[in-house]
């Protein structure tokens, strides 16, 4: 499994996990960690490893 695929896999779960309707602070913890997910995937967007551009 390549890294954007892992990624993309912990962003599927955190957003399901934001459905779930948590309490304020997971909700703020849940979107801190798909930022950095997003910040992740754009750097390995930039780097070339991506499928092409969007």
């Amino acid at each position: 499994m390549t890294t954007a695929a892992k990624l993309l896999a912990q962003k599927q779960q955190l957003l399901e996990r934001l459905q779930e309707d948590p309490g304020p602070n997971e909700r703020s913890e849940i979107e801190r960690l798909l930022e950095q997910i997003d910040t992740a995937l754009n750097l390995l967007d930039e780097d070339g490893s991506g499928e092409g551009p969007d």
